[in-house]
């Protein structure tokens, strides 16, 4: 599928991908490391078929009916939510084959720890999905939007992560030049959804953009 942004018809959503994993981030992905300070470690990242969305942050259910939240939840002990702008994250399949072409096979998907990853044939810039995006189940569920999308900035340990061993011997000007091919959405995005009440997705559900809104509308 050939992602068409310039010339859409006007007001017409632009379908991007299905949704290929879910995941809960169960524990902060940096952790102590050696004289170097913080790691990054994706070990903590759990799959998942269905994940609950809402404004307060993502979860997913467990089989006894408890709530396995997300670190970014505003409920989790200790959370990194920060004031709502990074409750739900997402990340397209296309920025990993990227990522593998320059660092290696070791960028597997979803270790960049995004809920959210969606099957995409050709890379995504923030500008093309400021307007927010639409998650559509097939059973006919109430469509999920996401809002006020936001480029996850890639850190330090998860750049030195990419680089892997490479990573001990990189000049200063090396880890910058990682750092900006890691930028602009690269790594993934952030991003909030407005629900109060949680609201359900899973594997399958496409994912569409939403266009610009119409002149005269608000």
């Amino acid at each position: 599928m050939s992602i068409q942004f310039r010339g859409e018809k006007a007001g017409a959503l632009v379908p991007l991908g299905p949704i290929v994993r879910l995941q809960v981030q169960t524990a902060p992905l940096k952790v102590a490391g050696d004289e170097e300070g913080l790691r990054y470690d994706p070990a903590p990242l759990r799959s998942v078929a269905q994940l609950w969305l809402s404004a307060h942050g993502v979860f997913a259910l467990l089989p006894d009916g408890s709530r396995l939240l997300d670190v970014h939840h505003q409920n989790y002990p200790g959370s990194r939510n920060r004031g709502g702008k990074n409750g739900v994250s997402l990340g397209f399949t296309a920025h990993y084959q990227a990522m593998r072409a320059r660092f290696g096979e070791h960028l597997t998907d979803g270790c960049a720890g995004e809920n959210i990853l969606i099957a995409t044939e050709q890379a995504l810039r923030l500008e093309q999905l400021t307007h927010g995006l639409l998650i559509m189940g097939s059973t006919g569920a109430q469509p999920v939007g996401l809002i006020r999308l936001r480029v996850a900035t890639p850190c330090l340990e998860f750049t030195r992560f990419a680089l892997g061993p490479e990573a001990l011997f990189a000049s200063p000007l090396e880890l910058k030049a990682a750092l900006q091919f890691l930028d602009r959405g690269q790594r993934g995005f952030y991003a909030t959804c407005p629900a109060e009440e949680a609201v359900a997705i899973a594997c399958g559900d496409q994912v569409f953009a939403l266009p610009a809104p119409r002149p005269g509308t608000d």
